[in-house]
């Protein structure tokens, strides 16, 4: 077991907890950060770090937090870790690979986006080298220890980023992802883990090691403060080739329409794989008694045609991706790179033209048969991974038992699929387990919603380091606290982003209109369509609305997904009360169309039928 005892009493590394701190004056991110490299200094065998920030490194972020606001940067002074494939500007990016190393000068996009929303680097994190392995242990800084367990393995590629937010050393991290280097860390470490859909965070600055499948993935504790990272790392980067604007169209589906009613898809018990983890296997079954509970309807899928295309990523020509972004070091320098690595990137200069194309029309004949099937649930769930084996067994067949923990994972790219990695039951060990949800292209905030839901049908156990935990789904003794939201185009009654809210809990309070002494405007972009309400006193007029009451505490998971130019203000009503409200920006409307007249976003819809 762990070579280090669980610390007691750490400051909890959570989002709306560390806010608190600061608002308090309980902590400033200055003591905290100094605080973070102290037990790092205890961790230091559990190889998390290839670059721990000094205090002179992270001076100038720290420094720029003074002129920032806190209530209006939504990641001010939480501390965050980064994997080492991901460029930080004046740090050098290894890939695991002293001999490959360089310092960028630039920073990488998503990366300084959470920095301008007040995130604070703490360091670059160990990983697979070249992010080849879902496994961790293929690395020159050491293999990656998981949090729970010092003998077993952290899970791969990101294995530093996982293990770092476990131990409480970051509130979130970067990870990488494109056979499951998102998810299976996640899964054994207790953590939910985000794996975007690709192009919906700009990948400037990330090293490929496959360009056409990668994406960079999130770690946090739990799906408020994921959605909060997302949120703030999203969004379309022209420089990046496979950059794509997210419509948000696929998210609402037929969700929050069917009145919470969920029906997920799992793998019928023949094709199942546990490999003989009776733990694992006795925690997925526990797992899915307690979603069953809770409300959750399942239905069987055939998981033949993913697996036909997981088997692709390693035995198929994506493997040429791998050696595109490892020359000229695989032709000048092999000796250099890990050796499990350098095995299978190493016959990836073979494959001809016409293998590629014969699996891409493979790839695309059984994606139909996926999406057919996706179509009949609301998401799909499998285990993130069917067994979680020690570092020594992991070296003993590296190649082996790395494809035996892809089974569910390795189809999830070349599919083109959003997944989110939540924690399931523990096992009868005291272990981690976790779930994969998975859907279909930009239904990542409509995962998050249902990861959500699975967080309080099964309340996340302390972690490693007795960390507080998701509250559980029960119901509070008398009035829960609510906040009413006025809201006034696509979160509507029947909209398609009204699941938004019915997810968190909130009702329906009234249909009413603002005071005459607004204007509407159709904002560029979409779908879904969005309006802007903006003040106008002299020529504004009266709006139709809703006000919904939502649950305190998830407030702001839904405020943090709310995109500019929109944001939240007071709006006054018909009958004089002030409420918070969905307003907009004034620059936004220089490209809008006034819409006022039709006196609200229902009527303007109509208009375009």
């Amino acid at each position: 077991m762990s070579m280090i005892a669980p610390l007691k009493n750490v400051t909890d590394m959570g989002f709306d907890a560390l806010r608190d701190a600061y608002k308090t004056g309980q902590l400033t991110p200055e003591s905290l950060m100094k605080d973070i490299r102290s037990r790092a200094a205890q961790f230091d065998s559990y190889n998390i770090w290839i670059h721990l920030l000094s205090e002179a490194e992270q001076a100038t972020w720290l420094n720029d937090l003074k002129n920032k606001d806190l209530d209006t940067h939504p990641l001010w002074g939480i501390p965050f870790a980064i994997k080492d494939n991901i460029d930080l500007a004046g740090i050098p990016t290894t890939a695991a690979c002293p001999e490959f190393a360089y310092t960028p000068t630039d920073t990488a996009q998503v990366v300084q986006q959470l920095i301008d929303a007040g995130a604070i680097p703490v360091g670059k994190t160990n990983l697979d080298q070249f992010a080849t392995g879902i496994n961790g242990t293929r690395s020159p800084y050491g293999p990656g220890h998981n949090a729970f367990d010092f003998d077993y393995v952290s899970g791969g590629s990101s294995a530093g980023s996982s293990t770092a937010v476990a131990l409480g050393l970051v509130s979130f991290s970067l990870g990488t992802d494109t056979a499951g280097s998102g998810r299976i860390p996640a899964g054994f470490n207790n953590l939910i883990g985000v794996k975007p859909s690709i192009g919906l965070l700009s990948a400037t600055g990330m090293l490929p090691a496959c360009r056409s499948l990668d994406c960079m993935t999130i770690f946090a504790f739990n799906s408020d403060d994921a959605n909060t990272a997302l949120a703030a790392a999203e969004g379309y980067d022209i420089r990046d080739g496979y950059s794509r604007p997210n419509p948000f169209d696929n998210q609402a589906r037929h969700y929050g329409l069917r009145q919470g009613e969920l029906t997920v898809g799992i793998i019928p018990s023949s094709q199942l794989k546990f490999y003989g983890d009776k733990n694992y296997e006795q925690a997925y079954s526990d797992t899915l008694a307690k979603l069953s509970d809770a409300g959750f309807q399942f239905k069987e899928i055939d998981f033949a045609p993913f697996n036909e295309v997981a088997q692709l990523l390693y035995e198929g020509p994506w493997v040429s991706e791998r050696y595109i972004a490892t020359q000229p070091l695989i032709d000048d320098n092999p000796e250099a790179i890990f050796p499990a690595v350098r095995e299978i990137i190493a016959p990836g200069g073979k494959p001809p033209a016409t293998a590629l194309f014969k699996a891409q029309y493979r790839i695309n004949d059984l994606k139909q048969i996926c999406l057919a099937q996706l179509a009949t649930v609301d998401c799909i769930l499998t285990p993130t991974a069917g067994t979680h084996f020690t570092i020594a067994e992991m070296l003993e067949e590296p190649i082996k038992r790395n494809s035996e923990l892809g089974y569910y994972t390795n189809f999830m790219n070349l599919l083109d699929f959003a997944a989110i990695a939540v924690p399931g039951a523990m096992t009868k060990t005291g272990m981690p387990f976790g779930i994969t949800l998975f859907g279909p292209t930009f239904s990542d905030r409509m995962l998050l919603s249902i990861a959500n839901r699975v967080q309080r049908a099964i309340p996340l156990k302390k972690g490693a380091l007795d960390l507080p935990a998701t509250p559980a789904n029960n119901t509070p003794v008398g009035q829960p606290k609510v906040i009413d939201v006025m809201v006034c185009g696509a979160h509507l009654t029947g909209q398609p982003l009204n699941w938004q809210l019915t997810e968190r809990g909130a009702t329906l309070k009234t249909q009413t209109t603002t005071a005459a002494s607004y204007r509407m405007y159709a904002l560029a972009g979409g779908p879904p369509y969005r309006p802007g309400l903006i003040l106008d006193t002299e020529q504004g007029q009266a709006i139709e609305v809703e006000i919904w009451s939502v649950p305190s505490e998830h407030f702001g998971s839904f405020v943090a997904g709310i995109p500019a130019p929109l944001g939240i203000g007071k709006v006054q009503l018909a009958d004089g009360s002030s409420v918070s409200g969905f307003i907009c920006e004034p620059y936004a409307i220089a490209d809008a169309t006034d819409i006022t007249h039709f006196g609200g976003w229902r009527n303007y819809l109509a208009s375009l039928k």
